[in-house]
């Protein structure tokens, strides 16, 4: 059986190059700064200093360098190409600042039969900051503060998160759209030690316990 056999997809993988080798390196290396700022920026030091180390795993740095267009992630190309992202698995299972490593089997008769986990606050933050830099890798000098919730609010994120979590996150997307970068880092660094973000989303605070 070949290789292109198992795939699932109608593309044709592209082979790696060390133009797109380098160019991947480039891109995931400055995505890490701006989401370490953005953490620093708001208190989770530790969070900022280990983000996104995985993607320099042989298991996701391959299939980025593989797929890199620098329009959008790699992720969705090998997607294209093999009817699933092998990295993207690899990858969820490792960062807790996903909102899918916090999927589980449920034993109740719900649709789907996945029940979404509350994500501790310190998480959503993390994912606060993820989202951010993302927009500004791939929007570029055409970013403004409101294009992260425009694109939460256009995709189907929300049916996946627990309440509480959706709630935090896009309360901090919209804070981020009406007041700016600064204000709702201070926000976060402020009511995180203060715990008192716990108080407003029925026990979803800003920390994380261990």
């Amino acid at each position: 059986m070949s290789e292109n056999s198992c795939f699932y997809g109608s593309h044709v993988p592209q082979p790696i190059t060390p133009a797109k080798a380098a160019a991947h390196f480039a891109t995931i290396t400055r995505h890490r700064l701006i989401v370490r700022k953005l953490c620093f920026e708001c208190g989770l030091y530790r969070q900022g200093m280990l983000h996104d180390l995985s993607k320099y795993s042989p298991e996701e740095f391959l299939v980025g360098a593989r797929y890199f267009s620098g329009s959008e992630s790699p992720n969705n190309e090998e997607r294209r190409v093999r009817g699933y992202s092998s990295s993207w698995l690899h990858h969820k299972g490792r960062n807790k600042h996903h909102y899918e490593y916090w999927l589980d089997y449920s034993v109740r008769m719900i649709p789907g039969g996945y029940r979404p986990v509350r994500m501790p606050g310190c998480y959503v933050a993390e994912m606060f900051c993820d989202r951010v830099a993302a927009s500004k890798i791939y929007r570029g000098e055409k970013y403004r503060d409101s294009d992260p919730l425009r694109y939460y609010l256009g995709s189907t994120t929300a049916r996946f998160l627990h309440p509480d979590t959706a709630a935090l996150l896009e309360k901090l997307l919209r804070m981020l759209a009406e007041k700016g970068e600064e204000t709702t880092c201070g926000y976060i660094r402020t009511h995180m030690h203060k715990h008192t973000l716990e108080q407003e989303l029925h026990s979803c605070g800003l920390f994380c316990n261990g």
